[in-house]
């Protein structure tokens, strides 16, 4: 038996952020960043929620991948006054540290008179898909643990694509290849299902109709509006269906080398999907057969796997060099000596990352140091 998890509420389309006024809140925690505070969006936020009288404290200093501390911080400042609703503004960093206070506190003071707070997320970026998932990454030292559990998800998710439309065009480039990346594995998990994959296959679709838009015109709302939706709905599919080895070794990669996130998923997803179709070999997989679907969905040749498979392959690299993202890890101004003698440990994190047991292919330690090495030339093995 298998299940579908369905959960938050979502309010899309423009003016969807007018769904606060309907929040029957009395005390809020705003959690965002100094970006939102910077851009003006935590203040429209915080002006829509004064005039009604909520009591409103705002932790306005999350930062990029966000660590232990980072965390414990929240935790004091939630702890010292509850509140009925949280709000996360921001970037996945900003929802996944929400997520993350959250649950620590409920599981590290417990307390029969608190309820859990409602928990809304408002997205300002469409990437992570943080907003409609079970997980949330926080950083120890140079390792990036990631948390999964029901509970992370969050109640209400507004999606409102003038929040995006200021994006950098190489924010836009990574946070919307993190997209397609959670679609493709999300895709060929071990754990998917009818449901996910019709979720992936939608998400596949938008991704190369808008997001070369979006990286050229920021300011066209429709294609930011297709482009946050399908970020929301691949969420939805690997929350369910979970991920595999690109998004592990991207977590490695990003925690040693503080590569982001997003461009850390496009370095290594060609390879990674050369390798799960076993490319080199028969390209006779399930993980093939799939991907060889996803190209004939994208009207790209795919008589036969290998055909789709190198289709696709081609597919993900002419989306890479139309918005200018680097070909390999070696074009980001990593060292081959530093990337050589940490391999061995960002192997040993792949590894033991959560994202690895749903990979259509079960990795070993050879295997993961052959697709890093591929991904640092940045040539996707084709026929």
């Amino acid at each position: 038996m298998s299940e579908f998890l369905l959960k938050p509420r979502i309010r899309f389309g423009q003016d969807a952020l007018t769904v606060l006024n309907e929040l029957p809140a009395r005390s809020v925690l705003l959690v965002t960043d100094q970006a939102m505070v910077k851009f003006g969006l935590a203040g429209r936020v915080m002006q829509m929620l004064q005039p009604r009288g909520i009591a409103l404290q705002v932790w306005d200093d999350v930062v990029a991948d966000p660590d232990i501390a980072t965390v414990v911080r929240g935790m004091k400042l939630m702890d010292n006054s509850y509140p009925d609703t949280v709000i996360a503004l921001g970037g996945g960093s900003v929802i996944d540290a929400a997520k993350a206070v959250i649950f620590a506190l409920a599981k590290t003071r417990p307390d029969a008179q608190r309820q859990r707070p409602c928990f809304v997320a408002i997205p300002t970026t469409s990437g992570t898909g943080s907003e409609v998932t079970a997980f949330s990454v926080v950083k120890a030292h140079a390792e990036k643990l990631v948390l999964v559990d029901p509970s992370l998800l969050p109640d209400i998710a507004i999606l409102d694509p003038a929040l995006v439309a200021s994006v950098p065009p190489a924010i836009t480039a990574d946070t919307g290849m993190d997209v397609l990346c959670h679609a493709l594995e999300a895709y060929v998990s071990r754990a998917a299902s009818d449901f996910s994959d019709a979720l992936a296959e939608k998400t596949v679709q938008q991704v190369f109709r808008y997001l070369p838009t979006c990286w050229r015109s920021g300011d066209n709302l429709l294609a930011r509006e297709k482009m946050h939706n399908a970020s929301c709905m691949a969420g939805m599919a690997f929350t369910n269906a979970s991920l595999g080895i690109t998004h592990s070794l991207a977590h490695a990669l990003g925690g040693v080398f503080r590569v982001p996130h997003g461009r850390a998923n496009a370095l290594l997803m060609a390879e990674v999907v050369a390798w799960n179709a076993d490319y080199q070999g028969e390209c006779d997989t399930e993980a093939a057969r799939k991907y060889a679907r996803l190209a004939h969905l994208l009207d790209l040749p795919a008589q036969t796997p290998r055909q789709g498979v190198t289709s696709l392959l081609v597919a993900i690299r002419a989306l890479k060099d139309e918005m200018a993202m680097p070909d390999g890890i070696r074009d980001t101004g990593i060292k081959a000596t530093d990337f050589e003698h940490q391999l061995p440990e960002m192997v040993g994190q792949a590894l033991r990352d959560s994202c690895t047991p749903t990979n259509p292919r079960t990795p070993d330690a050879q295997g993961l140091i052959d697709i890093y090495r591929r991904a640092w030339i940045g040539q996707p093995e084709q026929d």
